[in-house]
């Protein structure tokens, strides 16, 4: 499991921007992006390297930010792969709630927010590689 930040960001022109200005101000690499919008407001997810560091930078600005855990399972890159781990899932039980894309290090990878107590197990049983928060982390760029 890898930590995300859910972030609500008011409907107004330029709060995406100036979220990921706060973000990159704070030297944090976003690897992933999903954004909702609803009428007031837009629900955007973050999967970055520095979770924490990033959590700390927009709640000293005053945003409504949350950690939550997700699965990121890499996958092929053809029709099926994430049919694929969602049969899987679906195969024990486990209820999924929201799921997203994303290229990492070149990888697709699946982000995927779900419920059941057996969800990492599964997916090892079932030889789905999981992305951990080390290779999340080693995957930010680093400056010579």
């Amino acid at each position: 499991m890898i930590d995300q930040l859910t972030v609500f960001l008011p409907d107004e022109m330029g709060s995406l921007a100036k979220m990921t200005h706060v973000l990159s101000g704070s030297d944090i690499q976003i690897h992933g992006l999903m954004v909702a919008d609803a009428s007031d407001f837009s629900l955007v997810r973050v999967i970055c390297d520095k979770p924490f560091q990033a959590y700390e930078a927009l709640s000293d600005r005053s945003y409504n930010v949350a950690i939550t855990q997700v699965v990121a399972v890499v996958v092929d890159n053809v029709p099926g792969g994430l049919a694929r781990v969602l049969d899987q899932l679906a195969g024990v039980g486990c209820s999924v709630q929201y799921a997203y894309c994303c290229s990492i290090e070149g990888k697709t990878v699946d982000i995927i927010k779900v419920e059941g107590d057996l969800v990492q197990e599964q997916l090892r049983q079932a030889d789905f590689r999981q992305l951990t928060t080390e290779e999340l982390n080693a995957s930010a760029p680093t400056e010579e």
